[in-house]
């Protein structure tokens, strides 16, 4: 791993071996971006991208050549003013009320490691010699602004993460309105979209469409990231497949409202950006102050969709989960919100733990209504004090009676909202989020309350760790159940332009705070489901609620898009009854659990009423899946069938260790039809040479015969008593498990 620089060309290489990235600096002024893809040699120098006159082009102040634009230039930072027309990176509002933007190269530093992000939740570095990082400096000689962008490129990923901080060393205050974490011009413009758009119950399908000129633009503006759009984008090569071909990933670390613009201009340059939404963002940045943009993750891989999503896997699982939690195996859980809903008490909250741990489920989870006056979800957020009608004997004797049958407790909690019918509100009306003199909207019936404010975040913190110094906690389920409206304070002290960004910087206050202060505990985000699920809190909580759409169907779409960014062990995923709540379809409980045991398997259903047979089959799923958890949550994940490109009927999933002695291979099918063809499925990952044993039938293959031969499906023998016993009929599941003996 090396950043080779060659000072009299004023050019710079980040390379590892199998990837570079390439940028130079021109007329000591503009930075140029060269190239990023596979490693190639460095030749002392970087080729120049040919330059022409272009009809009605300007060209900038500073150099006299017609043929020299800044809109036909492929660039790493563009600034506003200077005739690039096309999307900035930066834009400012000074002193005299310009908008124009003129900066100049002022030198670079490299150095060993990563450093920490003040504040935010990056990536990190276990020793400093597992990345390297390059600053460049620019500055604004009129307002002596002083703009770092940082990159570092990672030794044992082909990863680049990149993000911007911005120091006024002037003596006026400067307006932020624009700053984003990255941007790149690629010279090549034949390239696909890979978008995950979503809703409520239905997170992150995986759309793919080619890229024509214009701008597209993937972006939040409710307060936090939503269901609807991922910060996350991938350019692919148009012939790029699950395994092959070269695809480019952008992934943003953080929770709140972003933007990522993807451009293609008139001359066939492609522009892909990613940060801060700028709609509702105006920040002040006083002399002395320092701004600092949220962490950009660029991926590359030449091994397709695939090759994406391994190395994302591994490297958020090894330089952005944390804690004691980062490679411990996932407890199997049941939570008791479809079960029961709000409609619980002390006596079916034990008589569903006694029949959890006859299953063998290892955590019990209190979820919505335990506190407050909690009956409807209109009252009591804010008022984190047990509900005393419902749990007479205390939530500590509960959970100690839970923890007693050879159970872990978790508690569920929503720390960000609040109820105007509550006692905080009644105290407190002025912490609740809105803008000054306007009507406040509600959601949900409930409302946000303003983490902009220290008094805020300082009484909520301390309510929670008054819960938690009492209560023997193991889990925490953390929602966030509705989207920013009127985007204020009601605070004389906080500019509205900065509330949303500062609102998130709270949050993150508070869970650096709790969550170091709790290191044991086991934390998972939540936002009605998916909403939330972002870098920024895998950061501080190593697994999210994958969707509150709990229906075995829905969840091969969800969970296959998840997939493409994020590792197993991050993908809370459980069975729920049915007909299902969501959806009223009815599933069987083999096809439910065979979904749900591709991520962290829970269950989410009245235990207590349930036959005896299905009984018997969550028994199997729980033992079986302790049994192969490990490999589930923490071994190589391929999606051997995507559920989009197969008209979302068919997906097939496999699990391999990193010795390739073991594999889990599961196939799903949503539809059958009358006299179908033969399915034939070639497997990956394996070792070519090693012989496995399939567990169903006993038959030994080696491994180069079922990647490139592949088994057909509907072989009668693969189905038997843990299996469906029948190849035909809708909603089927086949679970195979392949075994090294030579």
């Amino acid at each position: 791993m090396s950043i080779l620089i060659n000072e009299q060309q004023q050019s710079f290489h980040l390379t590892n071996g199998s990837i570079s990235y390439q940028f130079s600096v021109e007329k000591d002024t503009f930075l140029i971006h060269n190239y990023w893809g596979k490693a190639i040699q460095d030749n002392e120098g970087i080729s120049d991208y040919p330059r022409r006159d272009r009809s009605h082009s300007t060209n900038p102040f500073n150099v006299e050549a017609r043929e020299y634009s800044l809109n036909d230039l492929p660039q790493e930072f563009p600034t506003n003013g200077y005739g690039d027309f096309r999307e900035t990176a930066l834009e400012h509002r000074y002193p005299d009320g310009s908008f124009i933007t003129q900066l100049k190269y002022d030198g670079y530093e490299v150095y060993e490691g990563k450093k920490a992000l003040e504040g935010l939740p990056h990536t990190y570095v276990n020793k400093e010699d597992e990345a390297e990082t390059l600053e460049i400096y620019l500055i604004d000689m009129l307002y002596d602004v002083i703009y770092t962008l940082t990159y570092t490129i990672f030794q044992n990923y082909d990863v680049i993460t990149r993000h911007v901080r911005v120091k006024n060393n002037g003596n006026q205050s400067v307006e932020i309105n624009k700053v984003l974490s990255m941007s790149l011009d690629f010279d090549y413009s034949q390239f696909d979209l890979i978008q995950l758009p979503g809703s409520w119950g239905r997170e992150r399908s995986i759309v793919r469409t080619p890229i024509t000129q214009g701008l597209h633009r993937i972006d939040s503006k409710r307060g936090t990231v939503g269901h609807e759009y991922q910060p996350f984008f991938a350019l692919t090569d148009p012939t790029t497949t699950e395994h092959h071909g070269d695809i480019y990933g952008f992934h943003l670390v953080y929770s709140g409202e972003f933007m990522a613009n993807i451009e293609l201009g008139e001359f066939g340059l492609l522009r892909a950006q990613l940060g801060i939404n700028s709609e509702h963002f105006n920040w002040e940045l006083s002399p002395g102050e320092t701004f600092q943009t949220p962490e950009a993750v660029l991926t590359y891989s030449s091994k397709g969709l695939n090759g994406l999503s391994q190395i994302k896997h591994r490297f958020y699982q090894n330089h952005l989960i944390r804690g004691k939690h980062q490679y411990e195996e996932r407890p199997v859980v049941l939570n008791n919100w479809e079960g029961t809903y709000f409609n619980f008490t002390e006596e079916k909250i034990d008589e569903m733990t006694d029949e959890a741990a006859k299953l063998g489920v290892e955590l019990f989870v209190l979820d919505d209504g335990w506190f407050g006056e909690r009956n409807t979800d209109t009252t009591s957020l804010g008022d984190w004090f047990v509900n005393r009608d419902k749990l007479p004997s205390s939530l500590k004797t509960l959970a100690e009676n839970i923890k007693a049958k050879g159970l872990k407790f978790g508690l569920w909690f929503e720390p960000e909202m609040i109820s105007k019918q509550s006692q905080l509100y009644k105290q407190h009306p002025d912490w609740l989020l809105k803008a000054k003199d306007r009507k406040e909207s509600a959601g949900r019936d409930q409302y946000i309350l303003d983490y902009s404010q220290p008094a805020v975040r300082k009484n909520i913190v301390k309510q929670l760790k008054n819960i938690l110094d009492n209560v023997p906690i193991d889990y925490i389920k953390w929602d966030y159940n509705r989207n920013m409206t009127e985007i204020g304070s009601q605070s004389a002290d906080i500019r509205d332009g900065e509330v949303s960004h500062r609102v998130v910087l709270g949050l993150y206050e508070i869970l650096e705070e709790l969550t170091s202060s709790y290191p044991n505990i086991l934390w998972e985000s939540c936002s009605g489901g998916g909403g939330r699920y972002d870098p920024g809190m895998l950061y501080y909580m190593p697994q999210t609620w994958t969707s509150d759409n709990t229906d075995a169907v829905s969840r091969l779409g969800i969970q296959t898009g998840t997939s493409l960014i994020f590792p197993v062990s991050s993908m809370a995923s459980h069975v729920s009854d049915v007909p299902n709540h969501q959806l009223n379809r009815t599933t069987s409980l083999k096809i439910r659990g065979d979904v749900a045991m591709s991520g962290n398997l829970g269950y989410e259903l009245d235990v207590t009423t349930i036959s005896d047979e299905e009984k018997a089959i969550m028994k199997e799923q729980i033992s079986f899946y302790k049994e192969h958890r490990s490999l589930i949550q923490y071994g190589n994940f391929y999606r051997i069938i995507n559920f989009y490109e197969a008209s979302c009927n068919e997906a097939a999933w496999l699990f391999v260790n990193d010795n390739q002695s073991e594999g889990l291979f599961y196939y799903f099918k949503v539809l059958d039809r009358t006299n179908p063809m033969l399915k034939r499925v070639k497997l990956v990952g394996l070792n070519p040479q090693a012989l496995y044993r399939i567990n169903q039938t006993d038959e030994v293959r080696y491994g180069d015969e079922l990647m490139n031969k592949g088994i057909f499906v509907e072989n009668k023998q693969y189905y038997d008593e843990i299996n469906d016993q029948d190849v035909h009929g809708d909603f089927r599941s086949l679970r195979i498990k392949l075994t090294q003996v030579k």
